[in-house]
């Protein structure tokens, strides 16, 4: 069993990104992947939720105000992790630099910034 959290990548982020995460080892799954394309951003926090995954995304607005919904009705999540739009090797490194050097107790109801 891996150390890292799984990543579950939102649909505004590049099926790139997962390919290079898998590369450095990581536990990926993707919108495509599980087929819930057009989900809402509360939809798809909670398939990742079902799914025991930190969700991956580029929508910070939509996403800060899920999570202080989440923290203010006392509602667990398994992580949100927000990344500038950059380019999929960018966006790879950031997140795979973020979630090696956090345990995954430290990521597991947090909003972090990669």
């Amino acid at each position: 069993m891996s150390r890292y959290t799984s990543l579950y990548t939102d649909e505004d982020v590049s099926t790139l990104v997962a390919t290079l995460l898998r590369a450095r080892g990581l536990d990926v799954a993707t919108v495509p992947e599980q087929a819930t394309l057009g989900k809402t951003d509360i939809e798809q926090l909670e398939i990742a939720i079902s799914l025991g995954r930190c969700i991956i995304t580029h929508n910070r607005v939509d996403f800060e105000r899920l999570h202080l919904r989440f923290i203010e009705s006392n509602q667990a999540h398994c992580g949100i992790i927000i990344v500038p739009q950059k380019n999929a090797y960018e966006v790879a490194q950031r997140v795979g630099i973020l979630v090696s050097a956090l345990p995954i107790e430290n990521i597991n109801n947090q909003l972090l910034y990669a």
